[in-house]
C-alpha cells in the first residue's frame, strides 16, 4: 500500500511512520525539514514541502492509496488552511480514505448531547483554540466526499505502548483520561485496514 503520511515528524506521526515501513508499505512524507526525519529506508519517499502549499500536496498525493494525517496545532491555524487543499487533491485524484488525529475535544459531550466536549463543561481545559482548529477540520471532512475517520485522544502522555485501550464512536469512553502516544498511533494506523469506524470520530483512552 502507498501511504502518504502527514505530520510525520511529530510525535504521533513519526510511530505511525515506523509501523507502516515495518509492515512492507511505501510511505510518503511531505516534511518542511527533511533534516527532521530520523529514518533511512528503501519504501521512505521524502518530499520537501508545506503543507499550505497546494501544488506540494498534489505532488506528494501521486500513486498513493491513503493518507494519514498527524498534522498538530502548533499554536497556529495551519491544520484548518491545509485541509481544503489537501480534500481538494485527493477528490482530484480519485483517494477515498484518510485517517487524521484529532482531539477529545470535539467528541460528543456527555453531559451535554447536543454540544462536543470543549464547548461543554465536561472538558477541564482553559483553552479551547486546538479544539476549535480541530473542530474546523472536522466540519469540512464531513462535508467531503471522502471516507474519513478522525482520531480523537483524550490526554497523551509519551507513555509506553499497552497494547490495550478503549475505543468508542464519537464519544470518549467514560471515564478515559489518558492515552499514550504509542497507543494512539497503533490504533491510527491499524484503521487503514478497519472499517469500523468511516466517516466517525473516534474517542480512544484507557
Amino acid at each position: 500500500m502507498n501511504i502518504l503520511i502527514l505530520g510525520g515528524t511529530g510525535r504521533v506521526g513519526a510511530k505511525i511512520v515506523t509501523h507502516a515501513l515495518h509492515d512492507s508499505h511505501h510511505v510518503t512524507l511531505l516534511v518542511r525539514t527533511p533534516e527532521k526525519v530520523q529514518i533511512n529506508h528503501e519504501n521512505l519517499t521524502i518530499i520537501q514541502g508545506n503543507g499550505l502549499n497546494k501544488d506540494a500536496i498534489l505532488r506528494s498525493l501521486h500513486g498513493i492509496n491513503v493518507v494519514i494525517s498527524a498534522l498538530n496545532t502548533d499554536g497556529t491555524t495551519t491544520l484548518s488552511e491545509c485541509m481544503p487543499f489537501i480534500i481538494e487533491a485527493m477528490e482530484k485524484e480519485g483517494i477515498k480514505r484518510i485517517i487524521t488525529i484529532g482531539t477529545a475535544g470535539i467528541l460528543q459531550s456527555r453531559v451535554s448531547p447536543n454540544l462536543l466536549r470543549y464547548q461543554s463543561s465536561e472538558s477541564k481545559q482553559k483553552s479551547t483554540r486546538a479544539a476549535e482548529e480541530h473542530h474546523k477540520v472536522y466540519d469540512m471532512l464531513k462535508q467531503s466526499k471522502l471516507e474519513w475517520t478522525i482520531v480523537c485522544p483524550t490526554y497523551l502522555p509519551d507513555g509506553e505502548r499497552l497494547g490495550k485501550y478503549r475505543t468508542d464512536s464519537n464519544f470518549l469512553p467514560e471515564g478515559g483520561v489518558k492515552i499514550s502516544v504509542p497507543d494512539t498511533a497503533e490504533f491510527a494506523y491499524s484503521q487503514i485496514k478497519s472499517s469500523d469506524y468511516i466517516k466517525m470520530r473516534v474517542g480512544i483512552a484507557y
